[in-house]
């Protein structure tokens, strides 16, 4: 046993994940769930409850899972968040659609959707809280 775990054997094969969640922080826990299911057309899931206030809610799109977790000030309500990351959501649906939809809900892009060299589609857009997002066709 090493650091109370038992001991596994290395091998070369590579990682093989099955999924990713995200896990971020938001400062206005209902402003964000609005934001996300209106402006993306994510389906609220769970909403998690902790001393009778919504402490975090579950969002998803198709595959994509999000865990909105409410700030709580323990570091600093005026924070800086979604510095240095970005996410990248692929979807088969219509790019320029998605586009106008966000819009129409008063996301701001920061990039119109265009082509890239590569074969997608995409454009990126940041939700209130700072986070990035690049919504991307499958290529």
């Amino acid at each position: 046993m090493e650091n109370g775990t038992a001991a596994t054997t290395i091998t070369d094969k590579n990682f093989e994940a099955t999924a990713l969640m995200a896990s971020i922080t938001v400062n206005d826990m209902a402003a964000s769930v609005a934001w996300y299911r209106d402006a993306l057309g994510f389906e609220v899931g769970q909403q998690f409850e902790r001393d009778g206030k919504v402490a975090a809610t579950r969002i998803n799109a198709g595959a994509v899972r999000l865990l909105l977790n409410q700030e709580d000030g323990a570091k600093g309500m005026d924070r800086k968040k979604g510095q240095g990351i970005s996410l990248q959501l692929s979807t088969s649906q219509n790019i320029d659609a998605i586009a106008n939809r966000a819009r129409a809900h008063g996301a701001s892009l920061l990039s119109e959707p265009a082509d890239m060299p590569w074969g997608a589609r995409m454009f990126r857009l940041q939700d209130p809280d700072g986070f990035i997002f690049v919504i991307s066709s499958v290529w």
